[in-house]
């Protein structure tokens, strides 16, 4: 195999494999953050303001999560094209994705599969059972 094909792909990979640990990262940071908030109102006396600001950086997260789920599709389509390039073919390293957005789902559909969905869901879902258990009494 071609040696600036086999470099080509390491490249493409390392990307692949940095968009997978920002994804896994978010979602930690996300569990802490909420898990933070809800401890802090929790010594306020379950203040629903705490509990409601929570809302915003999961949301946020969501997206930025989504963001990356659909960059990390972006380059594995580019791996595949480099991947079935022939050994004649020449190698420039392009890094651009953008041929293939139209071959991948969009960033927001990606937000709302079940992959995301299932973890950000029942978070939110928690946070706003608590603010209306919280503003109820």
């Amino acid at each position: 195999m071609n040696e600036n094909k086999l470099k080509h792909l390491e490249f493409i990979q390392g990307v692949i494999n940095r968009m997978g640990q920002n994804a896994f990262l978010l979602k930690g940071w996300a569990v802490t953050l909420v898990a933070g908030l809800f401890a802090f109102a929790n010594t306020q006396e379950m203040d629903y303001r705490f509990i409601s600001i929570a809302l915003i950086p999961t949301i946020f997260f969501w997206l930025l999560d989504g963001y990356f789920l659909w960059q990390e599709k972006l380059f594995r389509k580019l791996y595949d094209y480099v991947r079935k390039k022939g050994d004649g073919e020449v190698i420039d390293f392009s890094m651009n994705v953008e041929p293939f957005v139209s071959e991948t789902s969009s960033w927001i559909r990606i937000c709302l599969s079940n992959t995301l969905g299932l973890f950000y869901l029942p978070i939110i879902v928690i946070i706003i059972i608590t603010i209306a258990f919280v503003c109820k009494y």
